[in-house]
């Protein structure tokens, strides 16, 4: 196995992501605590489950770790509806159905039966693929569900993949108890096979996040590593963060007045939103659009921009009615 590469980088480095729809730069910012976490679960060969509150950049994590290791990486969002079993395989039972449909005419009964095994239309899902992309690859039938396809991931699949699983909070507790196996031993057996999958070349690094909407079930934690995201308590420390970020993120477009000014109001918002109780409390997320709302809109008038501030905040910051 070739020697495991973790990240070597700066305080604060900023890793730039790719940009938004509209065209807005998106970067990510790596401070000490985080770079320690990745590179202990690198090591240990661990999940790193990543909790905190919304907004604080849990989610483009794996896809910045992904960018600064050139590794390939997968994203996968977890919902109410998603089974574990969606995370390592499906059975496409439609396409057995209309193969079947058309085997009734085959004269060589023994070869239609073979090719109605259940094996031959069990897919690979996202964990399948980053432990074992060959056997995945053999898998699959259709290109449009290849990984390898996605990104710089067909460059980068010989370095290892990052997978996220985003806000697996979502799903009810059979979701990550049904994980343990390939979490922990990094292997599992598809639906109709009698054969493991298992992990084959560099493991991957698994980023899991959650927004702590659901408690999730000890033995699950167990085998995780633990990042904890959350924004400083003192407001001046508070302040030169989303400032450092706010430079990241915009470059020359905002100035440092613009940036300190809507800190505070994030400051200010949070405490009020944290004596009421209020959840989500508004966070990076809410600063970074309070800060793309007014250079968006007044572009380079910095007057025009201190006064949208609080206007605009109403809308960003404040989700929740006080009557």
């Amino acid at each position: 196995m070739p020697d495991l590469k973790l990240l070597s980088i700066e305080l604060h480095h900023l890793t730039p992501l790719p940009n938004l729809p509209d065209g807005s730069p998106r970067c990510h910012e790596f401070d000490a605590k985080t770079i320690g976490a990745v590179n202990a679960a690198l090591a240990a060969g661990r999940p790193l489950l990543v909790r905190g509150e919304p907004g604080l950049g849990k989610t483009q994590l794996a896809e910045a770790v992904a960018a600064e290791l050139k590794r390939a990486y997968l994203p996968f969002v977890v919902d109410s509806r998603t089974e574990h079993r969606d995370l390592l395989w499906r059975f496409d039972a439609v396409e057995r159905l209309a193969e079947a449909q058309l085997n009734q005419y085959r004269e060589d009964r023994e070869k239609a039966i073979r090719e109605l095994e259940v094996k031959n239309f069990v897919r690979p899902g996202p964990l399948w693929w980053v432990l074992n992309w060959k056997s995945a690859s053999s898998a699959s039938t259709k290109d449009s569900d290849n990984p390898l396809q996605l990104g710089n991931n067909n460059e980068f699949k010989d370095n290892g993949w990052v997978l996220l699983i985003d806000e697996i909070d979502k799903a009810e507790s059979d979701v990550p108890n049904g994980l343990l196996e390939a979490l922990g031993s990094q292997r599992f057996t598809p639906f109709g096979s009698a054969t493991p999958i298992a992990a084959s070349g560099i493991p991957p690094l698994v980023i899991i996040t959650t927004n702590e909407e659901r408690t999730l079930p000890a033995a699950f934690i167990r085998r995780c590593l633990v990042l904890f995201l959350q924004l400083p308590n003192e407001k001046s420390e508070l302040t030169e963060v989303l400032v450092r970020r706010g430079k990241g993120h915009f470059g020359d477009r905002a100035k440092e007045s613009i940036l300190r000014l809507a800190a505070e109001q994030l400051w200010d918002d949070r405490q009020v939103a944290l004596e009421k109780q209020w959840r989500p409390l508004p966070g990076q997320a809410e600063f970074i659009d309070l800060v793309r709302v007014v250079v968006t809109i007044h572009p380079k008038d910095v007057v025009k921009q201190e006064s949208l501030l609080k206007e605009a905040a109403q809308f960003i910051m404040k989700k929740h009615s006080e009557i």
